[in-house]
């Protein structure tokens, strides 16, 4: 039976998200939802993006999510001062990972891997989405700046009405991952980071809600 898999941020941690896959041991026909944040920080977003293009040829079904960080490397493009964030927020270990100076020079392929990312996905009675939902909103599903950046804790249960949110976004330590009883899971175990509790790839299985937990291998 196929399986739909949410994997939390990686930032640029390529040889983390390998071994992860390894001990997921996807099956052709599985789907795999990415939460989002490839890039920044780690020393790999280049092989984070081509570990991701290859599970699509080798018959995995990819759902890329768009983060925060992904958005500020595309604003990058056409402001200098998103450039300026951007560079600031870890995207010198992007460019660095490409061997360029600017992200106009990011190859093709890769800007439209980026400019492809969702702003959210559903599976079954799960929503996905990077940062999470606005529930404070009118429509929570239209706010697509709150999903890219909201840290705000407020779940709104009614809204919700028996479905589960997971995000990523906001690192939490790994105890408390493995705490989370719903509705909302948050699977950034802050994969980049070397603090006490933190430097974890997470993924977790939609139905299931077990968890596979990769330990920092950069």
């Amino acid at each position: 039976m196929a399986r739909n898999i949410a994997i939390g941020d990686i930032h640029g941690c390529a040889r983390t998200l390998r071994a992860l896959l390894a001990a997921l041991s996807l099956q052709p026909g599985d789907a795999v939802y990415t939460l989002g944040d490839y890039v920044d920080r780690g020393p790999d977003s280049r092989g984070v993006i081509d570990v991701l293009m290859d599970l699509e040829n080798s018959g995995i079904v990819l759902h890329a999510l768009r983060g925060n960080h992904e958005q500020l490397l595309l604003e990058s493009l056409e402001d200098p001062v998103s450039r300026q964030t951007w560079l600031g927020n870890g995207g010198d270990a992007t460019l660095r990972s490409f061997g360029v100076l600017s992200a106009h020079d990011l190859p093709e392929t890769y800007l439209r891997f980026f400019e492809d990312t969702l702003p959210y996905a559903v599976c079954g009675d799960v929503i996905l989405a990077h940062a999470g939902l606005n529930f404070s909103a009118d429509d929570p599903m239209r706010d697509l700046y709150a999903m890219l950046w909201t840290r705000n804790p407020f779940v709104d249960t009614q809204w919700l009405n028996g479905r589960k949110l997971v995000h990523g976004h906001t690192p939490t330590p790994l105890e408390a991952i493995r705490a989370q009883e719903g509705p909302v899971y948050n699977l950034d175990a802050g994969c980049v980071y070397e603090r006490s509790g933190y430097g974890f790839l997470v993924a977790m299985d939609l139905e299931t809600k077990a968890l596979t937990v990769e330990r920092n291998v950069e």
